[in-house]
């Protein structure tokens, strides 16, 4: 009977290969047999005219005319259209397909052209369904074999509904018209088209995650297809045509149709972000930070009327921001977990990422991930790569080694300290853009979802306002469009001044550089003149005859240096911020830490100069009748002074290094102003020997002074 069934499927498959046969196909590359579903609208069905439209239909056609082939489509139906790809009767199929491991095994697949996720729909005049809960006890339904039906069998226990299955949509939906269900469950796609035609529903909630539909190939066949239907997609998505045909079937829901507009309760929100995690946030060669981040959030205030500061302070900073009311909000790439929902409240997801390895172009010997058995690899700490590297380290035999910054870790791949590299995928495409010589011999990993928080429990109009300005660019398409100026083709948006080189480099970004110098030398001096008169107190108290002020000293001196600075900083601008309930300025925090730091050490500088000084002639003066105040003053401190100074010059050089680990908190010094540099043009060396350069004039010059002072001193 099996074998009956598929002879009959593959007979239809000639007989509508001869019926849907086009003509004028010359002028084409190639034409190719592409198997679609019989009916599964929106995305292929037939209209009125008895016309095959639909999403799948609408795009496949557009990329096929984008990169220059045909495509003749033969509707049998799901199952017949996967028997006829592995059979070797059609070249592909589009057919909203989910894309799965089960799958992968058996198909290539290309990008996700849709983004699928099933959702609650109830009668139009139903108000007492609000969410899952209200469920209890009800029976809701899905189609057999679906995710919903999935979905309800894995929630069933947690929001007692019970389950009946149904096996088409006529069954589904007449029985949530007459009564016979409370709810039922579906693609949201597939629930907003049948809304759109009239059926008596409305769409509860927001759609749970789903899986991404992809154009499927036979596993190792047809690769060159595969290619072109990514980059005529990618080239829809850029023009915005893929919104275009998207809108024509499913945008339309009651519950999108305009954008709410939400009162903001803030004259301005401050919103923390990362300083260099290209294409998402970074400064461009104008200087001026932009990103898909930057870009979206930008667009929202502008839809919603409300009104932000940027500040660009680091992944780690700026989640600290906000736990510690520094900033209402943060958009930074930032991964939505189980973990993080804890602590914050989450937006609607607006990018889904993807991490995906990468190694160093011309390397051949990692094809798979097996081929990583006694290789390092290295990945950015935190990150999804990281988990999913050390959760199969076992298994395939690497060693996972890890990264603090971006320009480490791709700096690492190609000095050959690791053998391979795994990172978000479009933050790999803009590194090959900008000139890292990287490959990807494998495919990318579907990974979590970005999105924007604010502090659990606050700000919730500001998550509101996000996330309607959001649906409102998804449905005018400027959504893809920002997506598009970053990561379309792997290019970002084009620079008019070239950096490839260490002439271009300083060439476009001197001026910048030289401000992140005057900030270095601004908080060195300011921090360390505040440091001499706080140090030379304690240094005084620490060889002071009353015991009190001793212990006093000593115990400031033990804290202040037992503390790593770093650790110091990050106290003073988040930890004390929130205790004392008011907002240290990010310059103000690094100008205390780098005084408590610097002033324990030159107490001891003055500890020690003044020990230096031989006691005989402190006896001798205070035997002639001088008080302890002035022996100290005429006799001690004038020659502790001329053995203090050289250290004192040093200190202020210790110091002025000092500065560059005060950018943990997002003060935009040199070396910060270098790595945002680095994540824009990728060109670690240049940039850092110019760095390095500008620090040895300078300490140089100091040193000079140091040697000058001390030969007029002495």
């Amino acid at each position: 009977m099996k074998k009956g069934l598929m002879l009959l499927s593959l007979l239809s498959i000639v007989l509508t290969g001869l019926l849907f046969t086009t003509k004028n196909v010359a002028a084409k590359e190639k034409v190719y047999q592409i198997g679609t579903d019989v009916t599964f609208a929106p995305f292929e069905f037939q209209n009125t005219d008895n016309e095959y439209v639909g999403i799948d239909i609408d795009l496949l056609k557009a990329i096929a005319d984008d990169q220059n082939f045909e495509v003749q489509f033969q509707p049998l139906g799901f199952s017949s259209s996967i028997q006829g790809v592995t059979s070797n009767q059609l070249d592909g199929m589009i057919a909203g397909m989910s894309i799965t491991d089960d799958r992968r095994k058996t198909f290539d697949f290309s990008d996700p052209y849709f983004d699928s996720g099933i959702q609650m729909a109830v009668r139009k005049d139903d108000t007492s369904i609000t969410n899952y809960h209200d469920l209890k006890g009800l029976t809701v339904g899905a189609k057999v074999g679906t995710e919903s039906a999935t979905f309800l069998e894995e929630n069933q226990e947690k929001y007692g509904y019970k389950i009946k299955v149904y096996e088409d949509a006529t069954g589904l939906y007449g029985s949530l018209k007459n009564k016979a269900l409370i709810a039922i469950f579906d693609d949201a796609p597939i629930l907003g088209y049948a809304i759109n035609q009239g059926e008596p529903f409305k769409l509860v909630g927001q759609p749970e995650k789903g899986n991404s539909y992809g154009f499927a190939v036979k596993k190792g066949e047809n690769k060159e297809l595969l290619e072109k239907f990514n980059a005529g997609l990618k080239k829809l998505k850029a023009s915005g045509e893929y919104e275009k045909i998207v809108n024509t079937y499913i945008t339309q829901s009651p519950t999108n149709e305009t954008m709410k507009k939400i009162e903001p309760l803030k004259k301005s929100y401050t919103i923390a972000s990362d300083s260099a995690f290209a294409p998402f946030e970074f400064q461009n060669s104008e200087n001026q930070y932009v990103g898909i981040d930057v870009d979206l959030l930008k667009r929202a205030a502008e839809l919603q009327g409300f009104t932000l500061k940027f500040n660009h302070i680091g992944f780690s900073g700026a989640v600290q921001a906000v736990e510690s009311n520094q900033a209402d909000a943060m958009i930074a790439g930032m991964t939505i977990t189980e973990e993080r929902k804890k602590v914050f409240d989450f937006s609607d997801a607006y990018f889904d990422s993807g991490i995906q390895l990468a190694v160093k172009k011309g390397n051949t010997t990692i094809q798979s991930y097996e081929d990583l058995s006694g290789k390092k690899v290295g990945a950015k700490v935190g990150t999804e790569s990281a988990d999913y590297l050390e959760a199969n380290k076992e298994k395939y035999g690497y060693t996972v080694k890890y990264f603090d910054a971006a320009d480490q870790l791709y700096d690492a791949v190609r000095v050959g300290a690791i053998d391979a590299l795994m990172d978000d995928y479009p933050v790999i495409g803009y590194a090959i853009a900008q000139g890292q010589e990287l490959s990807t011999p494998l495919e990318r990993i579907s990974g979590g979802q970005y999105g924007f928080a604010v502090k659990k429990g606050q700000n919730p109009e500001l998550l509101e306002m996000f996330n309607e300005a959001l649906k409102e660019m998804k449905r005018s398409g400027e959504y893809e469009k920002v997506l598009g100026t970053y990561i379309h083709d792997g290019k970002p948006e084009s620079s008019t001044v070239d950096e490839s080189t260490f002439t271009g480099i300083l060439k476009n970004n001197y001026q910048v550089l030289l401000k992140g110098l005057g900030k270095t030398i601004i908080l060195a001096l300011v921090s360390f003149g505040l440091a001499l008169v706080v140090g030379i107190v304690f240094g005084l108290m620490s060889v002071s005859p009353i015991k009190p002020l001793r212990f006093i000293a000593s115990i400031y001196v033990d804290i202040i240096r037992g503390i790593p600075m770093m650790v110091l900083a990050l106290f003073i601008y988040f930890g004390l911020s929130d205790a004392i309930g008011l907002t240290i300025p990010d310059f103000t925090a690094g100008v205390i830490t780098l005084t408590l730091n610097a002033s324990a050490y030159i107490a001891e500088i003055v500890r020690g100069g003044i020990n230096a000084v031989p006691v005989g002639q402190t006896e001798a003066a205070r035997s002639l009748g001088l008080s302890y105040m002035r022996t100290m003053q005429k006799i001690v401190l004038p020659q502790a002074i001329r053995i203090m100074i050289p250290s004192f010059v040093n200190q202020f050089v210790i110091s002025l290094k000092d500065t560059t680990i005060i950018s943990v908190i997002g003060i935009v010094e040199l070396l910060q102003t270098g790595k945002i540099i680095v994540a824009r043009t990728m060109q670690t060396t240049n940039v850092y020997l110019i760095i390095a350069i500008m620090y040895l004039i300078l300490i140089t010059a100091l040193t000079k002074l140091a040697k000058s002072l001390e030969k007029k001193v002495n």
